[in-house]
Formats: structure tokens, sequence, C-alpha cells
């Protein structure tokens, strides 16, 4: 008689899995690329766009890019329904911080608190996980420039670099491969180009198949954050002058 481990968030299966959280991921797997670099100037954040159409109204907003305050941004793959209640809290969460203590929250406690949220939808009946991963970019003044990822279960890891999403694997064997310490983030932008051009499903890449955003320091003196989501011709300037589309071409040779 089947117990239809997979029906409850809260039951585990006799092999010792939560079923829930693993379609949560699988459903993951499914939606576009997400890559994430650490360099040592800033971080870049790299989407796929998997819904594309002529007719949507673009008023030039991010669909998988999110600022959460003035040091931290985010890119997620998944449900963006459910990220928008995680980033809502994540905003809530980083003003209550400023406020009590007139700083910024640090980077890896402001994620603790999300992930806290998105465990306890694994523990409670009548609940199902949250459909989406996450991508965090921060800087803080203890550990500088940093790179955490997220997934359903409440679990988060820092990377120098990583990826989330479709054609996951693909990507971190990339990443693996041309990824080093002392990457600059102008090479850490083109890095980002190339693994999206080789593992995206489209023959080609330009702005309408991508979402890009950088974190980084206006100058060592000054130290101010600069978040920047890029535009449909910054994009482009980078795709031509990286020129990844010689580079496929000449690869399916």
């Amino acid at each position: 008689m089947s117990r239809r481990y997979d029906s409850r968030t809260t039951i585990f299966s006799p092999e010792g899995r939560l079923y829930q959280v693993e379609y949560a991921q699988e459903a993951i797997s499914m939606a576009g690329t997400a890559i994430g670099i650490l360099s040592t100037e800033g971080v870049v954040l790299a989407c796929e766009k998997k819904v594309t159409s002529k007719l949507l109204d673009d008023d030039g907003s991010a669909e998988k890019l999110y600022i959460i305050n003035d040091q931290m941004l985010c890119a997620v793959a998944g449900m963006t329904a459910d990220a928008s209640i995680l980033v809502n809290n994540a905003r809530v969460a980083a003003q209550r911080y400023l406020k009590t203590y007139n700083e910024q929250i640090p980077c890896e406690m402001l994620i603790n608190k999300v992930c806290d949220i998105k465990q306890g939808y694994t523990q409670h009946g009548g609940l199902r996980p949250f459909g989406v991963s996450f991508l965090y970019a921060g800087y803080d003044d203890r550990y500088q420039f940093q790179l955490f990822t997220s997934n359903p279960s409440g679990n988060y890891s820092g990377w120098k670099a990583t990826s989330i999403g479709a054609n996951n694997s693909a990507a971190q064997t990339l990443l693996k491969k041309d990824y080093k310490d002392e990457i600059s983030l102008k090479e850490a932008c083109e890095l980002a180009i190339k693994v999206l051009s080789k593992t995206m499903d489209a023959s080609n890449i330009n702005s309408e198949k991508l979402e890009f955003a950088t974190l980084s320091l206006s100058s060592k003196e000054e130290g101010k954050i600069i978040q920047k989501i890029w535009n449909d011709k910054e994009i482009d300037l980078l795709i031509k002058t990286t020129g990844v589309l010689n580079d496929k071409s000449t690869g399916d040779e």
C-alpha cells in the first residue's frame, strides 16, 4: 500500500528524503540559468530571461534581479512570485536592523534570516516549500564582497563562482575551468557572458534574453557601494566586445 510520502512536506520517506523539497528543486532546474561570479573588485550576477515577447511592455525593470538594501542585491531562479515574498521579508529585516543599530546588516546574517523562513516551510503541515533559489551579492566592512546561494530547503553557502537554474551542472563545469582567484570585475563580466552563451538554449544571445547586474565600490577612498542593473545597450555592448557569438559559431563546427 502506497503511503504517499510525496504528498506531505513533513513526512520523511523510508529513504529519509523530503520529496516536496526535491520537487521544489526540480522546479528551479526548469527555470532560466543564473550565474554569480566573485571578483577582486566586486560581484557579477547574470540571468537568463525565459519569457520574452514583443508584446510585453518593457519598462526597464528587471524580472530576476532585486535590490535588497544599499549593500546587497540578488538574482533568482524559479517561481518569481515566491521570490517576491522572500525579497520583501529580506528588505524589511534589513531596514529593521538599520533602524535599530544605525548600520547595514551583515550579509550572512540577513541571508540566515531569509533561510530560516524557507526552512520553516519544510516542517509545517499545509505549507509547501518556496520554489526558488537565490544568488546573493553583498558587501560588508568585515568580509568585503561576498557571494552566497540558497535553496528551498533553507540551506545556504558561500561561493567564488556558482550557478542556479537550468543547465546548472554544465555552467558549473565551465566556471571551474575558467575561473581564477584574481579575476577582475571586467573579466568576471566577460566570463559570465561566455558561460551563458554556452549553456542557454537559444542559438544566439542578446539583451532581450539576459539580465545583468554588478556590485562594486566607487573607489577605495570613498568606499561607496555601486549597485548597477545594466540596461539593454550596455548588455549588447558587452556581448559585442566579448565576442561570444563568434566563439559559439566556431565551437559548433
